[in-house]
């Protein structure tokens, strides 16, 4: 089983933070291979970014998301980027708010899941900051890459002192969403 995932968007969404965690989850708390890449342009905020992991029961032997099974961008730039790359049957995920201009013929072979992915962590925990962390809960529950308990773990071993709750808070938000979208499916 070689799974490869993708996160995109711009500086200052988390994106390398979330290929981190879920590389950490994978590796750490699941017991299985994992990489992790990162791409980024020279700001720090607004600039482009990419995190790519890559999940395995076996040695991991190229590095590289090369057709995603999984991704989630963020931004216009990222969607228009990395939606043609997509394995067939894939899943993305998308900030609908960020990614107003969708390509429907791109989409056909996709299960593409367009939600306010901002929106819902200010309503959530206030910050909009926290949308990567709720990204991972819905990205976890909707898809069964790997459990609940290997992204908590590794979300409390990457987030900042004092804001552990704040961010379970998000992720436990995205378990909610994954879960209605996995049951609007069966």
């Amino acid at each position: 089983m070689r799974k490869e995932v993708l996160f995109s968007g711009f500086g200052g969404q988390g994106v390398i933070l979330a290929g981190v965690i879920l590389g950490r989850a994978a590796a750490v708390y699941e017991d299985l291979y994992a990489v992790q890449t990162q791409a980024y342009g020279p700001e720090s905020r607004g600039g482009a970014s990419m995190a790519g992991v890559v999940i395995s029961d076996e040695p991991i032997d190229y590095p590289k998301v090369i057709s995603p099974d999984y991704a989630v961008l963020f931004s216009q730039e990222a969607y228009n980027k990395y939606i043609h790359s997509m394995r067939e049957g894939g899943t993305v995920v998308v900030e609908e708010e960020l990614v107003p201009s969708r390509n429907a013929a791109a989409e056909k072979s996709l299960k593409v899941y367009a939600l306010p992915l901002t929106e819902l962590a200010e309503q959530t925990t206030g910050l909009s900051l926290t949308m990567n962390i709720l990204t991972l809960g819905l990205l976890v529950e909707a898809t069964g890459i790997i459990g609940r308990e290997a992204i908590e773990r590794a979300v409390l071993d990457a987030v900042p002192r004092g804001t552990e709750e704040l961010n379970l808070k998000a992720l436990h938000k995205g378990f909610d969403i994954g879960v209605r979208i996995r049951d609007d499916e069966s």
